[in-house]
């Protein structure tokens, strides 16, 4: 009695099968994701709608929400972003330049490498604690100052940094290294003109990500006492100073309907608009670093 065997054919037919299978499972997630993405934000910009305008933008907070700005918390939100990627960028960068390039691979190092790990999970409401404690009250930056946020947020975002650069330096080719010491460069020249170069595209990307957590961020801030209104633009870094989620949750409290919706969606807009702006700003300068190499 003959059975049928399986044939190339019959294998073939099933491998392309599945891999259809699989493409259409992975669009239809993909679509779910970019879908509903789209809808929320449609939503918000919807609800934004009349209330979003110039005068919003350059005036302070007001208890008629017909009058209601944006102007202290935008301003607090960018002076905070600027300094917290003066902060992390250089220290984050250096510690990954050190632990992949001058570290051994010794138990020290993987112990550092094993911390940071754990650091860049940790939830963020404890480095608002670590920055009541450190730059409050053992440094004295002040409560809610723009110091105090840019630190306390700096250190919530450094972990990342660190991770994003060191996995950039480490893809860089080995072989072009070993290049540059038998042209006679030396240890510092190779990391300058061939490492860092080579490895920047993916330093930035790091770091665009990051951001893009800090601008966020409302714990930390509140665990440092920052206001949640202020009524002026900061003019130093011992400023007082709020941030752009913070307004918007204060404003959602308010039990006015225009402020929980039109005024609350006005500020979620400008938060993203912000948002938006500095990530292009830093994909532009990592684009022209992937055309010089």
């Amino acid at each position: 009695m003959a059975t049928d065997t399986p044939t190339d054919t019959d294998f073939g037919q099933v491998s392309r099968t599945k891999d259809v299978a699989f493409r259409l499972l992975a669009l239809a997630a993909t679509l779910v994701g970019i879908v509903s993405l789209a809808a929320l934000l449609a939503n918000v910009a919807v609800d934004a709608v009349g209330w979003l305008n110039w005068g919003f933008i350059t005036s302070p907070p007001h208890p008629d929400p017909y009058e209601a700005g944006f102007l202290p918390a935008l301003v607090g939100s960018i002076a905070i972003m600027l300094l917290i990627a003066l902060i992390t960028f250089p220290v984050g960068v250096g510690a990954a330049v050190y632990l992949e390039e001058y570290a051994n691979d010794g138990l020290l190092t993987r112990f550092i490498q094993l911390n940071i790990a754990n650091l860049a999970g940790v939830p963020s409401v404890v480095y608002g604690l670590l920055g009541l404690g450190l730059f409050v009250g053992l440094l004295g930056f002040g409560y809610g100052t723009v110091l105090a946020a840019a630190f306390t947020v700096a250190l919530l975002i450094l972990p990342i940094v660190i991770i994003s650069a060191q996995e950039a330096i480490r893809a860089v080719p080995d072989s072009q290294r070993q290049a540059s010491y038998g042209m006679g460069a030396t240890k510092w020249q190779t990391i300058r003109n061939v490492v860092l170069p080579r490895a920047m595209p993916g330093i930035m990307t790091g770091t665009i990500l990051a951001l893009g957590r800090a601008i966020g961020e409302t714990a930390p801030l509140i665990m440092i006492a920052a206001p949640t209104t202020v009524f002026g633009i900061p003019n130093s870094f011992e400023s007082k100073v709020s941030a752009m989620p913070l307004q918007i949750y204060t404003w959602a409290s308010y039990p006015e309907t225009e402020f929980q919706y039109g005024v609350v969606a006005a500020g979620v807009v400008t938060l993203l608009i912000v948002l938006l702006t500095i990530n292009s700003i830093a994909i532009v300068i990592r684009n022209r670093y992937q055309q010089r190499t």
